[in-house]
């Protein structure tokens, strides 16, 4: 009898899941041999359930499968938030039945925005599941940010299977999950925020959200390097990924879509924290040159482009004599790789000594630049840091720049340029190659454009103003 009894009780298995890529073995080893990385797996206990002696599968629906021209043609509708940065972000709107992860460094606005957005959404039924906070904690913050929300219920509970009751008895329309990595299911025996629990916790809520066709919101937060804590895993499960970038010290903050299964990820939000939450920056070149001083060497203006929004940054550079034996190469907003890039085609083609001297290079207002079309601007700034030399402020510079000191043509300049006129500037630097392109076109401009071939040209072009 005890060995019958035996059998019918769950089992426990031990196996050991890698903290960072969610790999799976079942011995245990120093480094994991999915990502490579030392020290990383971490044991965990899993109970299974015995399966019945006929067979699981004869209990199963087999799957159908269908032609593609069979497959009747809905409609995708999508819901205006009320914050249309958000929605720029999300791709014109929050798609219905979709999951969505937000993640961010501690205090950078990730429950305020959620608050905001409920309080926008007020006429939906709406679910605010804090984990982390009590509810009276919540009431307390949205009294403070002005926020009504009376259709919003609040729920605080760290456990899974209490939650999936709850929304599978109700009928809402947006979940918000605060955060993720404060969830856990009982089925594992590992603590809130493992791999498991977080990989778990989040297919969980993703499946019941498409069966009861429910938005969700899960908030998460960042390792240390500046990703989403948890398994890669985790960001494929979901539909879309949201990443607010910069920092507690910034005005500024920039919600940026690292996946988005709707819609594209090139667009950026833009918010100033305040006392009374994140505001929605409609103009925000405007904002980032607001604090832009006159006349002071190392600074040049750029003209980015965010998706379909051009973004006119201030880039500043501090060039010094070095203390060290190795100058120092430190940048912030920009790609430290790509400056010491740069700085070496300087050097090599224009002959400035610059292997002596401490670079430091920063983007203004805690935005970061991925696209090459701001090269030309940063190493104008850095060349005019090294002569103590300022240039025009009413000038921007536009151009990437290839390793023989070419100027390279950039994606949409005639939204660049447009931009910077509607902003007032009068002269800019633009690669030669648009010449043709400009001068065909039907761009009706005010502002001085000056077509460069190289960056030496470039540079005579801007300092000779």
């Amino acid at each position: 009898m005890a060995g019958r009894l035996f059998l019918t009780m769950a089992k426990s298995k031990t196996r050991y899941v890698c903290s960072e890529c969610g790999a799976v073995s079942l011995k245990y080893q120093g480094r994991c041999f999915e990502c490579g990385n030392w020290g990383t797996l971490n044991e965990e206990l899993v109970e299974t359930m015995p399966s019945s002696k006929s067979g699981a599968s004869s209990a199963l629906t087999p799957a159908i499968p269908l032609k593609l021209s069979e497959i009747e043609h809905v409609h995708e509708e999508r819901l205006k938030t009320g914050i249309s940065e958000l929605d720029r972000v999300l791709g014109s709107g929050l798609m219905l039945a979709s999951v969505t992860l937000i993640g961010g460094e501690p205090g950078i606005g990730k429950s305020t925005l959620m608050l905001q957005l409920a309080d926008t959404l007020s006429e939906k039924r709406l679910l605010y599941i804090s984990a982390e906070e009590s509810a009276h904690q919540i009431r307390n913050r949205a009294l403070r940010m002005g926020v009504h929300a009376d259709g919003m219920d609040i729920v605080s509970e760290t456990q899974l299977e209490p939650l999936l009751d709850l929304l599978s008895a109700g009928n809402y329309d947006i979940v918000i999950v605060d955060s993720i990595q404060t969830i856990f299911s009982n089925r594992y025996e590992s603590s809130a925020g493992t791999v498991t629990q977080v990989r778990e916790c989040t297919s969980g809520l993703t499946q019941l959200a498409k069966k009861k066709g429910f938005s969700v919101f899960i908030v998460g937060h960042i390792t240390k390097e500046g990703s989403i804590a948890g398994p890669k895993v985790l960001e494929h499960i979901v539909d879309t990924v949201l990443q607010f970038e910069g920092d507690n010290h910034y005005r500024y903050r920039i919600l940026r879509a690292l996946k988005n299964r709707f819609g594209s990820t090139n667009e950026i939000g833009v918010f100033e924290m305040s006392e009374k939450g994140l505001q929605e920056v409609k103009n925000p070149s405007e904002a980032f040159l607001s604090d832009r001083a006159d006349n002071v060497s190392g600074s040049c203006v750029c003209a980015a482009l965010e998706g379909t929004r051009p973004l006119l940054v201030e880039i500043q550079a501090l060039v010094s004599k070095t203390n060290y034996s190795v100058p120092q190469r430190v940048s912030s907003g920009f790609d430290q790789r790509r400056l010491s890039l740069l700085l070496a085609v300087l050097e090599k083609r224009l002959g400035l000594g610059i292997g002596a001297q401490d670079v430091f290079l920063n983007v203004a207002g805690g935005l970061k630049l991925l696209e090459p079309a701001v090269d030309l601007a940063a190493l104008v700034a850095v060349a005019s840091s090294l002569y103590d030399t300022p240039i025009h402020p009413n000038t921007i510079a536009i151009g990437e720049i290839g390793l023989g000191g070419e100027l390279r043509a950039v994606s949409q300049i005639e939204r660049r340029l447009m931009e910077a006129q509607k902003l007032g500037f009068q002269k800019v630097v633009v690669p030669k190659s648009h010449q043709e392109k400009l001068s065909g076109s039907n761009f009706n401009h005010q502002i001085e454009i000056q077509y460069c071939a190289s960056l030496k040209e470039a540079l005579g072009a801007i300092f000779s103003s």
